[in-house]
């Protein structure tokens, strides 16, 4: 089966420019036939068909060579279809991000994952949730946790979470003994800019050298038409560590998908980052460095 949302965002959109060969994908969603592949308790958000073949048909049209696939929070810690989908691509192309329960989760089945392709575990928190006194502290046992595993796998954390409350895990973030990386910009508001103060704690962090942030998700920090209002925030994390900066299309954008379009995304780059060698800094470098493809 192929197809995906009715509606298309980036119909008669094309590409603001070709990217570097290798150019990696490094945050996006699948999701198969509901009677194969069946959601987990009560839903976030209802997600859009979105099938492999939908979203490597995407891939081509802007170029994409590598793929790092991350477990939707719909699917709980079932990550059968992401696995299913990376079984297809190969471990030559693909990683993936998971989510488990680290008290269940057998070694055996993480060693077979690490085979597939497997190199980190997702710590998940909804983008919308309210300033939760209490939460970060119930959090950080597990982040504890996950950081002794991921050190004994090789693997690193993925944190998506609002930017309140990776400000107040920002200690435990410094404190982790692994890589790790933050998505959506952190989820810092856009509208309160690069220089509020949560945001400046998290640049510090990030020229720490432990932590990589991606560029995706930006409608979901965004009041601005055409997301103007995230380029300030763009801008400032590349200019303080091009190295250790990812992109991803976040597709199919989940809640988002039939008013946000990945190619509508990918051009963003263009702006933010206008010379060549920092894209592929953005595109290449960077996700092989995290993600141990091949150079």
């Amino acid at each position: 089966m192929s197809g995906t949302a009715e509606h298309d965002p980036d119909a008669g959109r094309e590409p603001a420019f070709r990217p570097p060969a290798g150019a990696c994908d490094a945050h996006f969603h699948v999701f198969g036939p509901a009677e194969h592949y069946p959601y987990a308790g009560e839903l976030r958000y209802r997600p859009p068909y979105a099938p492999l073949d939908a979203y490597m048909a995407l891939a081509r049209r802007i170029g994409f060579e590598r793929f790092v696939f991350v477990q939707p929070s719909a699917y709980g810690l079932d990550n059968s279809c992401m696995l299913d989908a990376m079984r297809q691509i190969g471990t030559g192309r693909c990683r993936g991000i998971v989510d488990m329960d680290e008290t269940v989760t057998s070694r055996e089945t993480m060693r077979e994952w690490h085979r597939l392709g497997v190199r980190g575990v997702r710590v998940n928190v909804s983008p919308i949730q309210p300033v939760t006194p209490g939460l970060a502290d119930k959090m950080r046992p597990r982040i504890r946790r996950l950081g002794a595993l991921m050190q004994e796998f090789g693997w690193h954390l993925d944190f998506l979470t609002p930017g309140w409350l990776i400000r107040e895990l920002l200690p435990d973030l410094r404190a982790l003994p692994i890589d790790f990386s933050v998505a959506h910009l952190g989820l810092f508001p856009a509208k309160d800019g690069p220089d509020q103060p949560g945001f400046l704690e998290f640049l510090d962090l990030v020229r720490g050298g432990r932590c990589w942030v991606k560029l995706t998700g930006i409608y979901r920090m965004s009041t601005t038409a055409e997301f103007a209002d995230v380029a300030p925030m763009a801008r400032a994390l590349i200019a303080t560590a091009p190295n250790r900066i990812i992109w991803g299309s976040d597709y199919p954008h989940l809640s988002f998908h039939d008013k946000v379009g990945s190619i509508q995304l990918f051009n963003m780059l263009a702006q933010w980052a206008p010379d060549e060698a920092t894209r592929r800094r953005i595109l290449v470098d960077n996700p092989q460095a995290l993600f141990g493809f091949d150079g």
